[in-house]
Formats: C-alpha cells, sequence, structure tokens
C-alpha cells in the first residue's frame, strides 16, 4: 500500500481534478413498458435490483430474463455504465451503486427500478476503478444526500447529477484497482476455505451422531422402540396472547426448530402465571418434541430440558420422560436412522403431524447410561467445535472486510487540485 501512497503522491502532489456527475454523463432509466408477464421466460437478460445492490460489479452471469420484443426500444448497458438503486426502505441503502466491469456482447438491459450512468469519455474512469470509488466513504456520504422520503426514501436524479467524483490519472486508477481487487480476492478466499471447514465440521458432527451407538468405547448396541423406554405426554394449549415478558417459563412447538438446539437449560418464552394450573410441564431431565411443522424435517424435532426448574409446554409438543440421558435421546432424534423412521409415521397434510403413538414406535439406540454419558461428551465437543466456527467464520469475514473498506477509503480519498 505504501508503494500506491508514493504513487499518489508523485502523481497527485497537487490534488486531483474533481467533477460533477452532471458534467461529465449522462443519467438513464430502465426498462419502460413491462407488466409482470414479460418477466416470465423472458429471451433477454436484465440487470435486476438485487444484483446492483450485493455486487460492487454487475454479476455478468446472472440468468434474470426479460420478454423484449424485435425492434422494441429499450436501452441497452455498456462496458463502464454505473447504476444506482433508485429507492429504499433506509436512507443508509439509498443510491447503491454497481458497474458493469465486462464487455458486454449481447443486450443487457436494467430494471426499472435502478438509474443508470454513463460516462461522455469513457477513459475518464476505469469500470474497475469506478466499482470501488462509488462504494466508498466520501462517495457514500454523498450519494445518501441525493434521496428523500420518509418510510421509502427515493433519489433525485437532480441531486445526484450534483455529486463530485475525484479524477485521478489512469496509471493511479489502475494501482489502486490491483491492491483492492487483491483485498477482495483475498477475502473470498477466506471465505471459501472457512466454510469448506465448516462444512467438513458439520459432516464429521453428523457421521459420529448418526453411528450412535457405534461410538468408541461404547458397548452394546440395542435398539428399542421410544414407548418401551419412556412415555410421552402431551402439553396443553396456550396462546401468542397468553405470551409475556415475565411468568411462567415455556416452550412453544415452533421455537423448537427456530431457537432451540439439542438441549436448553433456560427458556426464552413465558406465559401468564395465572395459567399455572391449567398447563402441563416438562421437567428438568425430559426431552420436549415439536409434534407438528411446517416441513416433515420439522416435525419430532427435539430439545432437552436441563434446566433447574419446571417449563410449560404447548399443546403442540410431547415431553418424552425416561431414564435415559435426555441429551443422547435428543442427539439419537437427530440421527439419519430417527429421521428414516419417522417419515413413515409422519401425517402429510397442510401441516405436518406426528403423533405419541407413532413416536412410541420409533426405535433408538440404548446403551448403559455410563456410555450414554460419554456419548454425550463426545458429541458435545463436536458441537462445541462446529459452533465455534460458525461464529468464527462471519467474525474473520468481517475483519478482513474491513481491512479492505479501510484501505479503499484511504486511497481514494484525493485532495481536490486548486482552481
Amino acid at each position: 500500500m505504501s508503494r500506491i501512497v508514493d504513487l499518489v503522491a508523485k502523481h497527485c502532489a497537487g490534488g486531483v481534478e474533481f467533477k460533477r456527475l452532471g458534467e461529465i454523463g449522462t443519467f438513464f432509466g430502465g426498462l419502460t413498458g413491462k407488466s409482470k408477464a414479460d418477466f416470465t421466460d423472458g429471451n433477454a437478460r436484465f440487470v435486476s435490483y438485487m444484483n446492483v445492490y450485493k455486487n460492487i460489479a454487475v454479476d455478468s452471469q446472472a440468468k434474470d430474463c426479460v420478454r423484449v420484443a424485435a425492434g422494441e426500444k429499450q436501452r441497452s448497458l455498456r462496458r463502464g455504465d454505473i447504476i444506482f438503486t433508485g429507492s429504499s426502505e433506509t436512507t443508509a441503502d439509498v443510491a447503491t451503486s454497481s458497474v458493469v466491469t465486462a464487455d458486454v456482447t449481447e443486450p443487457l438491459y436494467l430494471n426499472s427500478f435502478c438509474i443508470g450512468y454513463r460516462l461522455n469519455d469513457p477513459a475518464l474512469l476505469d469500470p474497475e476503478f469506478s466499482k470501488h470509488l462509488f462504494r466508498s466513504a466520501r462517495l457514500r456520504d454523498q450519494l445518501v444526500r441525493t434521496a428523500s422520503g420518509v418510510t421509502r426514501f427515493n433519489v433525485s436524479k437532480a441531486r445526484l447529477a450534483k455529486v463530485v467524483v475525484p479524477i485521478p490519472p489512469a496509471l493511479v486508477q489502475q494501482e489502486i484497482v490491483k491492491l483492492l481487487d487483491l483485498y477482495r480476492a483475498l477475502e473470498r478466499e477466506l471465505g471459501k476455505e472457512l466454510e469448506q471447514e465448516l462444512a467438513a465440521r458439520q459432516r464429521q458432527f453428523a457421521f459420529y451422531r448418526d453411528s450412535l451407538p457405534a461410538l468408541p468405547g461404547v458397548v452394546g448396541g440395542q435398539r428399542l422402540p421410544m414407548g418401551e423406554l419412556g412415555q410421552f405426554i402431551r402439553g396443553r394449549r396456550f396462546t401468542k396472547k397468553d405470551v409475556v415478558d415475565k411468568g411462567i417459563p415455556s416452550i412453544h412447538y415452533g421455537e423448537i426448530y427456530t431457537h432451540y438446539g439439542v438441549a436448553a437449560d433456560v427458556a426464552i418464552s413465558h406465559v401468564r402465571s395465572e395459567l399455572a394450573a391449567q398447563l402441563r410441564f416438562a421437567q428438568p431431565g425430559d426431552v420436549v418434541i415439536a409434534a407438528v411443522g411446517e416441513t416433515v424435517e420439522d416435525v419430532a424435532k427435539a430439545v432437552a430440558w436441563v434446566g433447574n426448574e419446571p417449563v410449560a409446554i404447548h399443546d403442540d409438543t410431547f415431553l418424552f420422560r425416561s431414564h435415559m440421558n435426555p441429551k443422547f435421546v435428543s442427539y439419537a432424534m437427530q440421527s439419519a436412522d430417527f429421521h428414516a423412521q419417522k417419515n413413515k409415521h409422519v401425517a402429510r397434510a397442510k401441516v405436518k403431524r406426528l403423533s405419541g403413538e407413532g413416536l412410541a414406535k420409533i426405535m433408538i439406540p440404548v446403551p448403559p447410561r455410563s456410555d450414554q454419558d460419554r456419548v454425550v461428551e463426545i458429541l458435545d465437543k463436536f458441537g462445541a467445535l462446529v459452533d465455534d466456527l460458525s461464529l468464527r467464520l462471519p467474525a474473520e469475514l468481517n475483519a478482513r472486510r474491513k481491512q479492505y473498506e479501510w484501505c479503499r477509503d484511504r486511497l481514494l480519498a484525493f485532495d481536490e487540485a486548486a482552481a
């Protein structure tokens, strides 16, 4: 980076020329006269709003298509065109930019919710430079002020035309692009490596979980129906109106597959205290099971309740009470073998359901209690590794992205040359 700083100092010692967008180019709109039907089975590609929002350079491989008739007058995009989102729900996202950096060999159109911009002289700004420039802090400070609104913010082309941009020498632009692209490539490489590592950890965890109870040191391969191992007790009804900030700890069936993991010792929701007499409670050591779900996969998701107090359970859940290690049972209910058996008993209506009778027929491994405890200890360690990596992945990517943004904003903070 120091080399580029020296290069900027050498070639831009007196600052660089700044120009208003309205002076050096023209704005244009996207597709016109299109109905919803035109975007079904289209014959021409177009750049969608999300393509612009998510990418500093337009994704030229995106498959968004629109129907455009022969001879129809629609403006197509070219390499070097800069695109801004035309509206947003937040001021922070208004006028988000993306640049066409690839050569356009076939007609490529722009959606009607974005604003296109084309330089009169394409040589002024290298497209690869523009993709970084228009996302830099100084440009974003100007761009967010081009919109107005209350619940939705719309960009004004008149205000957009007043945005001023630096025009450094081509050599400086090219060198900055090399460094910033390198930062971006390193970020993508790190993300790919971490995702591969996470996937490997998840596969390893699933392998050991699905191999229950054939883990190192575990003896006994007996499998028995859950109905012979304990009893299933259905919860009792409470509604959204009964949910309060403070009251009786409770578990709703939907929370089991959206918020809870293998086990929980603290409830995330509570119901009114005056309902106590009519509720049904899971005790510490019980396993709480979702009896319904929107998908077959969600049904029979289980959480071992290991808290220090009883917890009220919803009438679309069962508690399973046995002498087994509750976390072992919860892990067993995540295994491929369990799901294969479960699928035979799920009622597949709009809402998928599994009865207590169906659950009672599903067989799970029953090693000695000491081996159950050892299995739980092993799987907990694997789960902790997966959870740690899941947290580390976004944190490390964010750190790498911050590094890129710091470098970008510093390199693109040019001084303006004296008039």
